[in-house]
């Protein structure tokens, strides 16, 4: 037995000095992006991610909790507007709050983690139109300190992680645009000579 805890020991021991080590060497700064092509025009894609009430219809965490609590403050699709969730285990507690928004072009927000654990981050959304088609790229974007950089890196499997939850969401996003994308085309030609 005292032969078993001392492996033991040695093995958290180099555990502990793997990750110390490799701290020094792995970079804080985590950013993860993904895209995908809707078959539609830019102004339903924004429609359906400038307001956190539109958010609320194709985000991929509302799947994970049914149960989840949300909430908006402030004027939805305005800087300053704040989207709060309370969920189970797997989807957390916290906040995303619009800080830029630039219309049909991308959209900046401060995204707030505060169960199971406490982090910053900040998203983005960049549209490129083509046509009738658009791309859209979300990105997510954070910092580790020493030596949470390196548990994150080695343990955490972050990017499968995030590749599932933004996959699912980004697949949502392309459905519910692609839903409507006749409709929105005939009101598109409409805004342009309103504008006009």
């Amino acid at each position: 037995m005292k032969r078993f805890f001392k492996l033991l020991g040695i093995i958290i021991l180099l555990l502990v000095i793997i990750i110390l080590v490799a701290g020094f060497f792995i970079s804080p700064k985590f950013h993860f992006e993904k895209s995908i092509v809707i078959n539609a025009p830019k102004e339903e894609v924004w429609k359906n991610i400038s307001t956190f009430s539109n958010f609320e219809k194709w985000d991929p965490w509302s799947i994970q909790d049914p149960k989840i609590q949300k909430s908006i403050s402030g004027t939805d699709g305005t800087p300053g507007a704040t989207y709060s969730w309370i969920g189970n285990d797997d989807v957390g507690t916290g906040s995303q709050t619009f800080i830029e928004i630039a219309p049909f072009d991308h959209i900046n927000i401060d995204l707030e983690f505060k169960e199971p654990f406490e982090k910053k981050a900040a998203v983005k959304y960049i549209l490129l139109p083509d046509g009738n088609k658009t791309k859209i790229t979300w990105s997510f974007d954070t910092e580790f300190s020493y030596p949470w950089n390196a548990v994150s890196s080695l343990f955490m499997n972050l990017d499968k992680r995030m590749d599932k939850d933004f996959s699912t969401g980004l697949a949502n996003l392309k459905k519910l645009c692609e839903s409507n994308v006749t409709y929105i085309t005939y009101n598109c030609k409409e805004s342009v000579k309103t504008l006009h």
